[in-house]
């Protein structure tokens, strides 16, 4: 039996790297990430095919849908892909991303005829409960935060699709590893074990308390919802991916200072009506230095506020729970011990987690390539075989318009794959190989790499007309302009080696001759 076809969108992200090791054995995998497999470290296995899209652009995604369609679909979706920031920005890209690439996604799993949809949101969707109270399985998507208010909407998006697939909601805790990989758990242990001078300030009663949940825990709960059957599960249905109750920050500084110094130091409480304001000065400051802080004024509302989770629910439903050795009180020792022994890495890889996720500027170069492929096609032919074309390009006017066109676009589309992974090889070695060819014809290398440097200035007159491509031109000049002089570098080295070999094969059929 042929294994199960899975997408994973978010591939490329904390929990989708993690998801594709743990299921690359027992499932085909569709990845789909705004990142290159190989740069995010995502692991490489024959059964993962990656595709580089953005969902927030429908007609990619599409391409890699009716892909998937025409070889043979897929079984589920696993939804991961999403925006988040902790600046408390109203960032368009929410918008974008949270429930405008939600959308596509859906609409998409619906023409290929997905048999269901897991949908990644998060307990920071539902507002925090009273005191004494608790968040389960039951509660509404009610947060305030901009992020909160668009997983809302996905989870009320879902409902819409209920006829054509049944959909599962699966709400995490805040997510960590044992190298921390989770932004505000990482600056608090940045502050608390270093000598700044706010080392063992905290905010309030020390009382701040939210989930956390090991990312190999989390990657268990999907797993085991994928293994049963979606009738087994009730449309629409909420689960959440957490512990029960919460960790404060309190009790964080004590274990995490313990474990760094040999002994529990005691923290320095500073009471909540003066956070704000502190935090409103350090944000001034860092406005004038250039170096904002990690905390922003908008987080002090939450100063003393505990996320209580009561997730008996889940448990019983999946015969799951997080396992005691994973708990991050448990695990703190080994965090520690990471940060102490390889502090590089751990450095890399959390500043790494904190890097806000951006549509890169390659795909967005990419995308208009794609846009105006013909009309560059076009301009490079007239380019070529124009007024000017015989005296600059004399061999090519001997080119039937059948050849000239299957050129261009071979030589653009080599291009435009140089420019969404970017990596040059993919356009040297066609520049290689038709180097080779056009010696063979009788091309000039100047002829060839005339044509290739006519190509960067079409991309240019092209695209610079298109609004789109504003603040683009250094990646133009990064992607398309060094991309393609690498490319006529390397084809007229392959000139030189041939015209060498022909050199010296005529001095050897001389001497014979002799």
């Amino acid at each position: 039996m042929p294994l199960p076809r899975l997408i994973v969108t978010g591939a490329s992200g904390f929990v989708g790297r993690h998801l594709l090791e743990a299921l690359q054995e027992d499932y085909r995998i569709v990845g789909i990430a705004r990142r290159s497999q190989g740069r995010s470290g995502a692991p490489e296995h024959p059964n993962t095919t990656w595709f580089q899209v953005d969902i927030g652009e429908r007609e990619p995604l599409a391409e890699v849908f009716r892909s998937v369609r025409l070889t043979g679909g897929a079984s589920a979706v696993v939804h991961l892909a999403a925006h988040y920031d902790f600046t408390g920005d109203e960032d368009p890209e929410y918008e974008r991303t949270n429930v405008g690439g939600l959308r596509n996604v859906l609409d998409l799993s619906r023409e290929i005829g997905v048999k269901r949809f897991l949908f990644s949101s998060s307990v920071a969707a539902c507002q925090f409960p009273p005191p004494g109270g608790f968040l389960d399985e039951a509660s509404p998507p009610d947060g305030q935060h901009i992020y909160a208010r668009t997983k809302a909407a996905g989870e009320a998006m879902l409902k819409e699709y209920a006829d054509a697939f049944p959909s599962t909601i699966v709400r995490f805790a805040a997510l960590f590893s044992d190298w921390c990989e989770y932004p505000p758990l990482f600056m608090f242990l940045s502050t608390w074990l270093s000598r700044a001078w706010n080392r063992s300030v905290l905010g309030g009663r020390g009382e701040s308390a939210i989930p956390y949940l090991h990312v190999a825990d989390v990657v268990d709960v999907l797993s085991r919802v994928l293994e049963r059957p979606p009738e087994s599960l009730e449309p629409g249905e909420v689960l959440i991916a957490s512990p029960d109750g919460s960790t404060c920050h309190r009790e964080l500084f004590e274990a995490a200072t313990l474990h760094y110094f040999g002994s529990r130091r005691k923290p320095v409480l500073m009471p909540k009506p003066l956070c704000g304001p502190g935090m409103w000065a350090r944000c001034l400051a860092g406005r004038l230095t250039g170096e904002l802080p990690f905390e922003r004024p908008w987080m002090a509302r939450y100063i003393d506020q505990k996320m209580t989770i009561d997730a008996r629910r889940t448990r019983a439903r999946l015969g799951w729970e997080p396992r005691p050795r994973l708990l991050l009180l448990r695990r703190l020792p080994f965090l520690v011990e990471n940060l102490k022994t390889d502090p590089l890495e751990w450095n890399r890889r959390n500043r790494e987690a904190m890097k806000r996720v951006y549509f890169p500027s390659n795909l967005k170069l990419h995308r208009l390539l794609q846009k105006h492929e013909e009309e560059i096609i076009a301009a490079y032919h007239a380019h070529l075989v124009g007024p000017r074309g015989p005296i600059e390009f004399a061999t090519y006017q001997g080119i039937s318009a059948e050849d000239h066109e299957w050129n261009h676009r071979a030589v653009l589309r080599h291009l435009m794959n140089a420019v969404r992974t970017r990596e040059k090889g993919v356009l040297v070695a066609y520049c290689r190989d038709l180097a080779a060819r056009r010696f063979e014809q009788g091309f000039q290398a100047s002829e060839l790499c005339g044509a290739l440097e006519a190509l960067n200035l079409v991309c240019f007159r092209v695209l610079r007309r298109d609004p789109e491509a504003e603040g683009l031109r250094q990646e133009m000049l990064d992607r398309i302009t060094a991309t393609l002089r690498y490319g006529c570098d390397q084809a007229q080295e392959v000139f030189d080696e041939l015209a060498t070999i022909r050199r010296r094969r005529g001095v050897h059929g001389r001497r014979r001759d002799d």
